[in-house]
């Protein structure tokens, strides 16, 4: 009896239709490239410098992630900090008038 391989690599290529710019094609040759790529890493034929490639890649990745935790965490330290100077100057301006000293502090809404 023959024995009947499935070479997937081939039905890819013959269902894959013509780009039509250079840009289309360019991502038709990334994706193939990563499918090949994919396919090295699973069967452990993966050059090393393959393996840093995807390892410096989920680096950046992470990186970028924090990088973004952190800026949302600035973010909010700064929007925090405006409300507390908001709550101070309103705290100091119910101490003067609960005292009897009230002082005219001029908003910068207020017209002139």
């Amino acid at each position: 009896m023959k024995k009947v391989t499935n070479n997937t690599n081939n039905s890819k290529d013959k269902s894959l239709r013509p780009a039509l710019n250079p840009e289309a094609r360019e991502n038709q040759l990334i994706a193939l490239a990563i499918d090949r790529a994919e396919e090295q890493l699973r069967n452990g034929t993966a050059s090393s410098q393959l393996i840093v490639h995807y390892l410096k890649l989920a680096a950046t990745k992470e990186k970028t992630k924090l990088e973004n935790e952190l800026l949302k965490a600035k973010i909010n330290s700064l929007e925090a900090s405006d409300k507390s100077g908001e709550l101070y100057e309103n705290a100091i301006k119910a101490f003067a008038t609960y005292s009897g000293n009230a002082i005219n502090i001029r908003d910068d809404d207020s017209d002139l």
